[in-house]
Order: structure tokens, then sequence, then C-alpha cells
């Protein structure tokens, strides 16, 4: 795409003097003899390399880039920390702030005004998403939600104009195309128990209208009459009972369901928005130019819609990159280069769209006719993504514990899913955990 080239453009153009825009002060040479630990997980894992390559060449830093696999990157990044690995910036998960916070590992830069100016062009719930207790702890990485696929061809072969607009719709639909011999399980769902799983479930949960906590912290998944209990019984008749979605699916990580979606195996799948362009292309998956986006099928009870779940991710500095006024001085350049602007642009949050189509926080960005022109022809459009971004949900669950109690989470909505505990037990376990944590951490 056109603008693929003119940020290559925009980078191949950069020499020093580029570092002179970077927290507007030029670098000193004893923080360019620094060189940085940047720790991040395995996507967009050429983009990062080019951008850090064009940051070394602009600024004289060097900088020790590492990445591990993302459904083990939490893991990863406590090993580490606990084995006092001198990390300086590194990516992080909204989700993992407060455990991060409290355990000493990251550290706040809102006392940095060149950072913080770029809070005035970022979605507030975003900006929200990486501060605890009053402080900010990064610029943003990329914010994204859970997206309700279809196959529109398959659909069309079974008589269907729309796509389902509830979940009872979908239960519907899937039973003709499975009459029908289009697909044996129409629904793809990634459930393996891996950090993507409580993302996967949070759209059934809140589209049905359900909680995990109240409004003090303390658990809800007990009460009969919380949308999440529907949720997950739908989720497990779906496996059980109508045999819609593969019992396979607790051993199917999100890639795994990417892969099997693009290649024709189902009409329906949950998916972050930013594997809209996969599926759409021709190189990379089978039905490409056959998919697009409905708003997550909404559930049953007087709280339910049409909501899902949504997140943020964002780059973090370390006490350790911070204790040492040179270091901190090129990791917070660094930072930037990521974070924010390069010569008055946003480059690698709109490479990242462009190249990979990872969305983005910055508002002004979404008038640009490039970032247009990518919705128009991967998405048809960028109507139905915007909407539904309106009515993502971050999860409720966000605290030093979370980390923990998630292990048990997971154990709990498999159990429910291979039919090994009901749906009322299963929450319950989660529940009674997660008391228990608040309780001993609270």
């Amino acid at each position: 795409m056109k603008t693929s080239v003119d940020r290559r453009a925009v980078l191949a153009g950069l020499g020093a003097s580029a570092s002179l825009s970077l927290l507007g002060s030029p670098i000193d040479p004893a923080a360019a003899a620094e060189t940085i630990n940047y720790t991040a997980w395995s996507a967009a894992v050429d983009q990062v390399q080019s951008h850090i390559h064009a940051f070394q060449k602009a600024t004289g830093i060097a900088v020790n880039y590492s990445n591990f696999p993302g459904a083990q990157f939490r893991a990863t990044l406590v090993t580490k920390f606990t084995s006092n690995e001198p990390l300086d910036l590194i990516w992080m998960n909204d989700a993992w702030t407060p455990e991060f916070v409290e355990a000493g590992w990251i550290a706040p830069i809102d006392d940095v005004p060149e950072l913080m100016k770029y809070n005035d062009d970022v979605r507030k719930y975003c900006v929200d998403a990486m501060r605890y207790k009053g402080r900010q702890y990064g610029l943003v990485y990329y914010t994204d939600h859970m997206s309700f696929m279809y196959n529109k061809e398959m659909l069309e072969k079974a008589g269907f104009e729309k796509p389902p607009a509830s979940w009872d719709e979908v239960v519907q639909q899937s039973l003709k195309l499975k009459q029908m011999g289009l697909a044996e399980f129409p629904l793809m769902l990634a459930l393996t128990a891996d950090a993507w799983l409580i993302e996967m479930i949070g759209p059934f949960v809140y589209s049905f209208g359900g909680t995990y906590t109240d409004q003090n912290g303390k658990s809800t998944l007990r009460d009969a009459k919380n949308g999440a209990l529907a949720a997950a019984t739908w989720m497990r008749d779906a496996i059980t009972t109508h045999k819609i979605v593969s019992p396979g699916a607790v051993t199917t990580s999100e890639i795994d369901a990417l892969k099997a979606f693009g290649a024709g195996k189902s009409a329906f799948a949950i998916l972050p928005s930013y594997r809209i362009r996969v599926v759409n292309d021709p190189a990379q998956a089978k039905v490409a130019g056959n998919v697009r986006i409905g708003l997550m099928p909404a559930g049953t009870g007087d709280k339910a819609g049409n909501y899902t779940c949504g997140w943020v991710r964002y780059y973090g500095v370390t006490p350790h990159a911070r204790a040492d006024k040179n270091r901190q001085a090129a990791v917070m350049k660094l930072m930037e280069w990521f974070g924010g602007k390069i010569e008055d642009k946003y480059v690698f949050q709109k490479m990242l769209l462009l190249d990979v189509g990872v969305p983005f926080c910055t508002k002004s960005l979404m008038q640009d006719s490039d970032v247009l022109a990518f919705y128009d022809k991967w998405a048809g459009g960028e109507g139905t993504i915007v909407k539904q971004a309106s009515l993502a949900v971050t999860k409720d669950v966000i605290s030093p514990w979370f980390g923990e109690w998630n292990e048990t989470n997971n154990q709990s909505w498999q159990s429910i899913f291979l039919g090994q505990s009901t749906p009322a037990a299963g929450l319950a376990a989660t529940g009674d955990k997660w008391d228990q944590l608040k309780k001993q951490f609270g």
C-alpha cells in the first residue's frame, strides 16, 4: 500500500538530526553509550526490527531486542524479573499492570511531560488502561477487541441474508449449516487454557449482560441471575448438545482457530478484529474476500447486548531503566520512537495497521486517508468495527492477583466445556478463588 512506501521513505530520510525532535533534546554521548534491553512478544517482528534499526541509525543508541511467544510472555517476564535480569522497555498487557506495579517491576512515566502530551490524542479508555492508583505506566502499543466474523458466501448458500443478531440465531443458523453439510462445526472457538482464553470467553459473558465482579470488587460468579451463568451454559451446550462447536476447541489456540477459519472450516469465528486482514488476504486464506465482521450477537436477559471484550497493550518501562539518568534518557527516547511521533507523524502505529492490521488508540489517525482505505479494502469499511469498539468492555478482574486467579479461571471454564462440572459449579469455583485472593491480597 502507498503508506507503507511513504513510511519507509520517512524512516530512510532520518539521520542523526531526528534525535533533536525526540523529547526535545539531543542525545547525550553518555546516553548513546547505553545498550537498551527491549523485550516483546513474537508479533510484528520484522516491523519492530526495522523500526529499531532506524532508531539506532538516528540516535546512535544500541538496542538489544528479544521476543518470546505471546502465550507464555507473562510467565517469561515473571521469570526474568524474579531472576533480576536487566530489562528496560517491555511490552505490557493492561491486565498485568496492578500485579507488576505491586511487584515493583514497572515504573510510572507520568513525570515525563514530553510523553504525557500524547494523552490528548489517545482515547480515554486507553489512557485509563495504563493507569493504576493514579499513576500512568506507559504509552499505548495497540488496542483491540474480539470480533464476530462470518463467511458471507457460506451464509448465502444456506439462504441467510444477514449474520445472526443473537446467540439463539447463531444456533439456528449453525444447525442449518450442519444439516446442509456446509460445515461440521459452524462456530470456530479457541478455548485452550492460555492467555487468550479470558478474552475468548469475555464476549459471551458481556453479551449476556454478565460480570465477573461487583462494584466492591467481590465475585458475582455465584449469582444465578448473573449473565455469566447463561453464557457458560450456552457455550457448554454449543459443544455438547448442539455440536456446533468442535469438542477439540478446548485444545485449539487462537492461531489455529484463525488458520481453520481462513481455510473455510467454519461459518463463524470469534477472533481479534485485527485478524480481518489475514482472513481476507488471498495469499493467506482460502476464504479471502468473503469474510465480514458483524456485531457480537446478543445474549438473553435485561442487561444483554452486542458487547464484547476489549483490551489495551502498551510499552512499559522498568525501574532498572529509570535507575540511571543516561539509561533513562535513552529508554524514554525509544519509548517515544515506538509510541509517539517521528517528525510529527505516528510512524509505527500506522505501520502496524497497514502492514499487519493492528489497530491503534490514536484519535487523529482515524482521519488518515490511508487508514480509511485500509478498512475499505480489508473489512468493507470501518463502520462496524468502530461501532463494536464502542461496545467493548474491559475486564473487571484486573488486579494484582489476576495472573494467579486466571489459572484457576481457565481450568474452571475448561471443566465446563468438557462436561466435568456444571456451569454453576465451574463458575462457583473460580468465584471462590477470586474472593479468596481478594481477601488475601486486596
